[in-house]
C-alpha cells in the first residue's frame, strides 16, 4: 500500500497478494484514475519522458505500510508448512563430525566424557544450519566449540552462575558472532554485536562488490543449568549477486537476488520478498510489513528500504520490539543488487516467567512497532538511544528528545548583554554596521553551549524528557477514529489517558525544582520554547521518511534577528538536518545543499547553519522586490558520515515538508495532523547549490502527491515539465547587462574601446552569456581552469566558441593570443609571462589575479568565484593613491564582494551596482514561471508550457519567453535609472541605495496588501491588468486568470507592482504628498479607462 495521499479512497486497506499490482503504481502509469484527479493521460504522457529518469520508478512514495486489523481479510496469514529457508543438505556432515569429536578429544581441555555431547549440542541445538558447517573448516568448528565449552565452565565459577559466552570471528568474506542473552533484553554492556554487525556490514552495503547478508537464530531451548538465558548467533555472509549490476527498475528476484539466498529460500519466501522489492524500488521511504505465522502466535515482520538510506536499522529494530515485549526466534537480513535491503524477523511474546510481563498483548505491541519502525527509519539512531535500550525511555521519546537536542543547539547560543550594547551603538542602516555585526555574532556565538555539552544535560534527567513529552504528544497526538483507532488505541494514546500531561506553567515548575544548575534549566526552558513553537509536525503521521517541523519563528530575539521571519521549517533525518525559512506567506528560494569535508567543517557548518539559511533568506528578500514572492531558502546540511547520500536527502527533506501542507486522505497511511497554523500554505522553491538535477523529481513527487500547485512548485525544472531554463535564455545575464549598458550609456563610453575583467568563463551561465550578450573588449578572464589574459583583447569567435560549447578557458585555441597574451592554468608552475614574471603557482595566481596591481582594465563584471573575494582585507590592493584601479564594477556573481569593501571601492569613486539589483533577472523569470503555472489549468500547462519529447517548442512558449526578457529589462532599467538618480541628488553610496530601496519596496508592499486599496474591485483589475504578461492575459483572461490564482498570490502580485513602481519613481524617501499624487494619476486612468473602449482586447471566457 503506497503512502500518496492521492492513491487511496477512503475504504479500509486491503493489502496486496504476492503477485498483484498494487493501485498507487498502476494510478501512477495512468490507469484507474478517479475524478477530479489533477494528473491526466496526456500530461502523464509527456512527463514519462521528462521527470522520470530511467533508474526510478513514476515516483516514489515514502513508505508502504500494512494496516492490520482494520478487517478480518486485512490479515495476512503464512501456512507454517516448513521453513522459509532450506539449506543444501551438506553431504560431508557426518564425517565432519566424527572429525571434529576427534580433534576435541586430542585437544584435552574438553573431558572425553562431554565431547560427543557438547559437539552434538552445537550442531543440533542452537538452530545453526548447513550452511556454516560447509563453510567453515574443522578447526574453526572446533575453536568455537571450546570456546562455548570455556565460557560454561566460567560461569560455573562465578557467583551469580550466569552464563556469559561471547564468541566472534572475522574473515574477509564472512563473520560468525556467537553470543547469551535474555529473550526481550536488549544487551547494553559488552561487544554488542548487533551494533557491530551494523556498522561493520549492514551499513556499508552499498554497492555490490562489498553487500553483507546476514542469518541470526536464537536457540529454542535455554543453556544447560539455565533457565532464562538462550543462545544468539549470527552468520554474516558477503554477497555473491547471480547478476552484480541489474538496472535500477529490476524487481526480478531471480534476477537480483543473492546466489545463497536464491539456493536456500523456499518459493513462499521468495513470492514475499519478491512483492516488497517492487513496493521498495516504486518509494522513498520503507516497506512494513506484518505477517500472522499461521497456527502460532509469532509474526513476522518485515521491512524493505533502498541500501544506506537508515544506517543502523537492524540493531535499533531488536531495541524496538524489546520494549514492547517481544523476542526473535529468527533475523534474516537479505541484500539484492538493485540496491534493497530486506530485513525479516519472527517476533513472538517474550518466555513466561520473564520480567516485562506487563506488556500487551502481542496484537498490540505489533501494531504499535509497525507505526515506529517509520519513526525509527527517520532516525535509526539518534542520540538518546542508549535510554530507548535500557527500557527508561520509548522510541518516541528518545526521538523526540533527539530533535529537540537540535533545536537547542541552533538557538540556545544566545550572544548576552555585552552584543546589545554594541548594536545600540552601531547605526543599523548602515551596510557596513550590519555587516560587521553578522561577523561579530558568528564568532561570539560557538562556545558557550556546545551540542556535546546540550546533550550531556540532557541525558542527566530522563524524566523531564518524559514529562516534556508528553506535553508535546497531547498537542499533536491525533486519535484518529476515536476509542476504536486503526486496531485499538495505541499505546501513545493509552499513555496519554493515564499519565498526567503538564500545562507549560507545571513544566517550568518542574523543571526548576530538578535540574542543578542555570545551565541545565536554560536547556530544559528550550524544550518548552520548542513544544509551544511547534503548529504543525508529522511526527504521528503513521508513513514518513524524515521528521518535519512547521515553526512559529517568534521566538527568535529581535537583536538578533531584526528582520521577522513568516515561517520557519525544520527537517530532520539520519543523513541531514535542514531549514526552510521564508519572509513571506508567498515567497521564493532555491533549496541548496552544504556538504562537509571532514567532521571539523562539518561542526563550523551546523553552528552557521540557520544564521546562514536565515542570510540568505534575507538577500533574497531584497533581491526580490520586483516581484510578488518575498525571499525564501532552504538549505540542507549533509551529516559529515553521510556526504554521499545528497539524492537521499534532497527527497526525503521535499516529501517530508509536503507531508505539512498537503492534507491527507489516506486513513492509516496520512493521518490528520494537528494543525495550528490554520490556513494553507504554499512554498515555491528553485534549485541551488548541488539541486539543480533533482527538480525534476520534486516536481513529478509533488504531483504525485497530490498537490494542486505542483506546477508551480519547483522553477527551475526540464522545459518538457514547462521550465524555464535561466541558461539557455539568459535570465539572469540580461539584468546584468542592463546594468553594464546603463554605465555605458550615462557616461557615453564606447563599449568596443572598454577593456573588460570577467570572473566566471564560458562554461558557466552567467559567464557565457555575458560573453555572447557583451561587445567589449575582452582582456581578461579568469575561471575554474586558470587565467586567459591579452591586453590586445581576446580573440572574440574564438570565445563565442566556447560560450557556445559551454567549456572553461582551457580549451581557448592560444595561437590566437597577440604577442602579449598568456593562459595560466590552475594545475601549472614556473610559468613566465611576456613581461618577464614568474608565476609560481597557477592556483595562487588564478585565486588573486582580480587583485593584482595595476590592471589594465576599465569595467570588471563577476560572473563566477567565491563569496567574499573582495573583503576589507583585500580592497586596497584594488585602490592606488585613494583611487579605484577599476573604474566599473557590475557584482553579477552572488556576495564577491563584502559590503565593507563596496563603500571604500565607491569612496575611491568606483561606479558599483551590487548583486542585490544587478543579477536580480533569474528571480523574475522563475517568479513568471510560477505565475504561469498557477494561471493555466493542466491541459491547458500541457499545450502551452511544455515544450515537447521531440524539443520543439508551443508557440505561445516561446512568445511568452520573449516577455519574460522584456519584463526583466525593464525592471532592472528602472531600478538602475533609480539608484543613478537618488545618487546624483543625494550622494549616497549606490551600494547602500540598493538596500534602502529595497527596503522601501518591501515596507511599502506590505502595507498595500493590508490597505483597503485592495478592496476597490476596479483598481484591483486596473493594477492587475497592468502588473500581468499581456500574452497570459489575451490567451487565458483576467477573469480566469484571477479564479485559478490563489487569492494571497494575486494580492502579493497587487502590492510589489504599485510599490516597486512607485518607489522607482520618487525614490527610498518621498514627500509625504508624493503616494497620493501617485494613486492619484492611477485613478484618474482608470476612470478614463472605463469612460472610453478597453486598453486592451482581451479573451476573458475561453479556457486555457
Amino acid at each position: 500500500m503506497a503512502s500518496s495521499d492521492t492513491s487511496r479512497t477512503d475504504s479500509p486497506v486491503l493489502p496486496q497478494l504476492a503477485g498483484e499490482s498494487t493501485p498507487e503504481v498502476n494510478q501512477a502509469n495512468g490507469h484507474a484514475m478517479k475524478s477530479g484527479d489533477l494528473h491526466n493521460k496526456l500530461l502523464d504522457h509527456a512527463l514519462d519522458h521528462a521527470a522520470r529518469s530511467p533508474d526510478r520508478r513514476p515516483s516514489p512514495q515514502p513508505t508502504h505500510l500494512s494496516v492490520p486489523g482494520q478487517t478480518n481479510s486485512g490479515e495476512r496469514f503464512l501456512k507454517q508448512s516448513g521453513p522459509d529457508y532450506v539449506a543444501p543438505k551438506f553431504e560431508g556432515r557426518e564425517q565432519q563430525i566424527d572429525q571434529v569429536m576427534d580433534k576435541l578429544e586430542a585437544n584435552g581441555f574438553v573431558p572425553p566424557e562431554f565431547v560427543e555431547a557438547e559437539t552434538l549440542w552445537f550442531y543440533n541445538e542452537l538452530g545453526i544450519d548447513d550452511m556454516y558447517f560447509q563453510t567453515e573448516s574443522v578447526d574453526a568448528i572446533v575453536s568455537h566449540i571450546l570456546s562455548l565449552y570455556a565460557g560454561k565452565v566460567a560461569a560455573y565459577a562465578r557467583d551469580d552462575r550466569k552464563p556469559e559466552i561471547r564468541l566472534d570471528k572475522e574473515a574477509p568474506d564472512h563473520a560468525v558472532y556467537i553470543d547469551t542473552s535474555l529473550p526481550g533484553i536488549s544487551v547494553l554492556e559488552g561487544p554488542r554485536y548487533e551494533n557491530r554487525i551494523d556498522e561493520k556490514y549492514i551499513s556499508g552495503s552499498t554497492n555490490n562488490d562489498n553487500s553483507y547478508r546476514v542469518e541470526s537464530f536464537r536457540s529454542p531451548s535455554p543453556l544447560p543449568g539455565d533457565t532464562d538465558h538462550r543462545m544468539r548467533c549470527y552468520f554474516v555472509y558477503q554477497c555473491h549477486f547471480a547478476n552484480p549490476n541489474p538496472s535500477k527498475n529490476e524487481t526480478n528476484i531471480e534476477i537480483i537476488g543473492e546466489s545463497r539466498f536464491l539456493q536456500k529460500a523456499t518459493k513462499n519466501t521468495k513470492a514475499i520478498y519478491q512483492e516488497a522489492i517492487e513496493n521498495a524500488v516504486s518509494r522513498t521511504g520503507p516497506v512494513i510489513e506484518i505477517f500472522n505465522v499461521e497456527g502460532t502466535s509469532e509474526k513476522r515482520l518485515l521491512v524493505a528500504y533502498r541500501q544506506g538510506s537508515a544506517l543502523g536499522m537492524f540493531s535499533s529494530l531488536s531495541h524496538l520490539y524489546h520494549w514492547y515485549g517481544l523476542t526473535s526466534s529468527r533475523k534474516y537480513v537479505e541484500q539484492f543488487s538493485n540496491g534493497i535491503t530486506v530485513i525479516c524477523i519472527y517476533l513472538k511474546p517474550i518466555p513466561k516467567g520473564m520480567p516485562g510481563q506487563h506488556h500487551p498483548p502481542i496484537d498490540a505491541s505489533i501494531h504499535q512497532i509497525m507505526k515506529e519502525v517509520s519513526l525509527l527509519y527517520c532516525v535509526p539512531h539518534n542520540k538518546f538511544q542508549s535510554h530507548f535500550a535500557s527500557g527508561r525511555l520509548s522510541v518516541q521519546e528518545t526521538i523526540y528528545a533527539h530533535c529537540v537536542w537540535v533545536f537547542v543547539g541552533h538557538f540556545l547560543n544566545r550572544l548576552g548583554s555585552e552584543y546589545v550594547s554594541l548594536l545600540n551603538v552601531l547605526d543599523q542602516s548602515n551596510s557596513a554596521h550590519v555587516e560587521m555585526l553578522l561577523k561579530l555574532k558568528r564568532r561570539l556565538r560557538t562556545e558557550t553551549f556546545t551540542s556535546d555539552y546540550i546533550m550531556e544535560i540532557i541525558h542527566r534527567y530522563p524524566e523531564l524528557i518524559r514529562a516534556l513529552y508528553l506535553a508535546f504528544a497531547n498537542t499533536h497526538y491525533v486519535q484518529t477514529r476515536g476509542e476504536e483507532d486503526d486496531f485499538l488505541p495505541t499505546l501513545s494514546y493509552l499513555r496519554l489517558k493515564v499519565e498526567k500531561v503538564l500545562s507549560d506553567q507545571e513544566l517550568k515548575a518542574l523543571i526548576s525544582k530538578t535540574v542543578l544548575n542555570e545551565h541545565d534549566q536554560m536547556v530544559f526552558t528550550a524544550f518548552r520554547v520548542f513544544n509551544t513553537s511547534v503548529l504543525k509536525t508529522n511526527f504521528y503521521t503513521p508513513t514518513k521518511v524524515a521528521l518535519s517541523f512547521r515553526l512559529n519563528p517568534g521566538f527568535l530575539p529581535e537583536t538578533e534577528y531584526p528582520q521577522p521571519l513568516f515561517g520557519m521549517f525544520l527537517v530532520i533525518s539520519s543523513e541531514f538536518r535542514g531549514f526552510h525559512l521564508r519572509f513571506r506567506d508567498i515567497a521564493r528560494g532555491g533549496i541548496r545543499i552544504v556538504k562537509s569535508r571532514n567532521r571539523e567543517a562539518y561542526s563550523i557548518n551546523v553552528r552557521s547553519l540557520f544564521d546562514e539559511n536565515y542570510n540568505l533568506a534575507n538577500t533574497q528578500q531584497r533581491k526580490n522586490k520586483d516581484i510578488p514572492e518575498g525571499g525564501s531558502k532552504g538549505v540542507i546540511l549533509m551529516d559529515w558520515r553521510q556526504q554521499d547520500k545528497a539524492r537521499v536527502a534532497f527527497e526525503k527533506y521535499i516529501d517530508s515538508i509536503l507531508d505539512l501542507l498537503i492534507p491527507p486522505t489516506s486513513p492509516g497511511i496520512k493521518d490528520p495532523i494537528v494543525d495550528l497554523y490554520g490556513k494553507e500554505e504554499i512554498l515555491f522553491m528553485g534549485p541551488d547549490e548541488n539541486t539543480a538535477d533533482l527538480v525534476d523529481w520534486a516536481t513529478e513527487h509533488a504531483r504525485i502527491r497530490g498537490a494542486p500547485w505542483w506546477k508551480s512548485f519547483f522553477t527551475g525544472k526540464d522545459p518538457r515539465l514547462g521550465g524555464i531554463p535561466h541558461d539557455k535564455w539568459g535570465m539572469t545575464t540580461l539584468s546584468v547587462r542592463e546594468y553594464v549598458k546603463g554605465i555605458y550609456r550615462k557616461l557615453n563610453l564606447d563599449p568596443g574601446n572598454v577593456r573588460k575583467l570577467q570572473t566566471g568563463g564560458p562554461d558557466g551561465d552567467l559567464g557565457s552569456n555575458e560573453i555572447l550578450l557583451g561587445n567589449e573588449k575582452y582582456c581578461a578572464i579568469v575561471d575554474g581552469a586558470g587565467v586567459l589574459v591579452d591586453p590586445e583583447g581576446l580573440d572574440r569567435e574564438e570565445l563565442v566558441r566556447l560560450a557556445k560549447k559551454r567549456v572553461m578557458i582551457s580549451d581557448f585555441d592560444i595561437s590566437k593570443l597577440s604577442s602579449k597574451g598568456y593562459r595560466v592554468l590552475v594545475d601549472e608552475t614556473e610559468v613566465t609571462l611576456p613581461t618577464g614574471e614568474v608565476v609560481n603557482s597557477g592556483m595562487s595566481f588564478r585565486n588573486t589575479f582580480h587583485l593584482r596591481e595595476n590592471l589594465p582594465f576599465d569595467v570588471f563584471v563577476p560572473c563566477g568565484g567565491r563569496p567574499e573575494s573582495i573583503d576589507l582585507s583585500s580592497v586596497h590592493r584594488v585602490i592606488k593613491d585613494g583611487k579605484s584601479t577599476i573604474p566599473y564594477i557590475v557584482e553579477g556573481a552572488n556576495l564577491f564582494i563584502t559590503q565593507d569593501a563596496k563603500l571604500r571601492l565607491e569612496k575611491a569613486g568606483c561606479v558599483l551596482f551590487k548583486d542585490a539589483s544587478a543579477n536580480k533577472g533569474g528571480v523574475t523569470s522563475s517568479s513568471l514561471e510560477v505565475l504561469a503555472s498557477l494561471s493555466f489549468d493542466d491541459p491547458g500547462f500541457l499545450e502551452n508550457m511544455c515544450v515537447h519529447k521531440d524539443g520543439t517548442s508551443p508557440p505561445f512558449y516561446e512568445s511568452y519567453v520573449r516577455e519574460v526578457q522584456s519584463v526583466i529589462k525593464r525592471n532592472a532599467e528602472l531600478e538602475f535609472e533609480a539608484i543613478w538618480r537618488e545618487h546624483e541628488q543625494t550622494k549616497i553610496a549606490r551600494s547602500t541605495l540598493s538596500d534602502t530601496l529595497s527596503v522601501a519596496i518591501t515596507k511599502l508592499d506590505e502595507e498595500l496588501q493590508s490597505s483597503d486599496l485592495w478592496q476597490n474591485i476596479e483598481l484591483r483589475r486596473s493594477v492587475l491588468e497592468d502588473a500581468l504578461p499581456d500574452l497570459l492575459l489575451r490567451k487565458i483572461g483576467l477573469d480566469l486568470i484571477i479564479k485559478r490564482v490563489p487569492d494571497n498570490y494575486l494580492r502579493a502580485i497587487f502590492g510589489s507592482f504599485l510599490a516597486s513602481r512607485f518607489v522607482y519613481e520618487h525614490g527610498s524617501s518621498p514627500s509625504q504628498f508624493a503616494f497620493f499624487n501617485f494613486m492619484s494619476k492611477r485613478m484618474a486612468k482608470l476612470n478614463d479607462t472605463q469612460q472610453n473602449l478597453p486598453l486592451r482586447e482581451k479573451s476573458t471566457n475561453v479556457p486555457a
